[in-house]
């Protein structure tokens, strides 16, 4: 699949191109984040927040521009914003209308991660989950053994719907290839 099939895809809410993009820019915003704020974890929470928002406005994308020069200028505002947040001592949520609004990933036909996943063994497969990052494990744990939809763990863990979603891809991806190299 090529940038621009996938993103035109990706506007006709194809979980497939949201996977690729995922995949492929990934890396790239995170390396992006990681040399700005030196910082593994908020490297991650950014790069998590930039694919929710960018896929979230995926339909604003003009294709004049390079998609990962878009991505990235969404990964610093959102960056510059957490500074100004934690620089200023109100902690107001403003933006909580704006959560209300999502956009739907669709999330009906199991993946190839998915496939994998089920075909394991359920001991191996906890143990596999035990080697991710705890807030990957946490929403594995909800999507998948407390069966909660994406709007309930969204709520759960007060975090914008497009966040679980970005985060339960990358969970899967991560979980896919550590079950894939043994």
């Amino acid at each position: 699949m090529e940038v621009k099939d996938a993103i035109k895809k990706a506007k006709k809410n194809d979980q497939i191109a949201f996977n690729f993009l995922l995949d492929k820019f990934w890396n790239m915003v995170f390396g992006f984040q990681l040399k700005r704020t030196e910082n593994e974890n908020d490297a991650e929470d950014i790069t998590i927040q930039t694919f929710s928002k960018a896929f979230d406005k995926i339909n604003t994308y003009n294709d004049k521009y390079e998609f990962k020069t878009w991505l990235i200028t969404i990964s610093k505002n959102i960056h510059i914003d957490l500074v100004r947040k934690q620089k200023s001592t109100i902690s107001s949520r403003s933006n909580s209308d704006e959560d209300d609004e999502f956009y739907t990933i669709i999330d009906e036909s199991p993946s190839p991660e998915d496939k994998l996943i089920t075909e394991q063994n359920l001991a191996k497969l906890l143990r596999d989950i035990k080697k991710l990052k705890p807030h990957y494990q946490e929403v594995i744990n909800l999507r998948y053994f407390q069966e909660l939809s994406y709007k309930e763990i969204s709520q759960y863990l007060d975090e914008p719907i497009n966040n679980v979603k970005v985060k339960l891809l990358r969970a899967k991806k991560l979980l896919a290839e550590i079950i894939k190299k043994e």
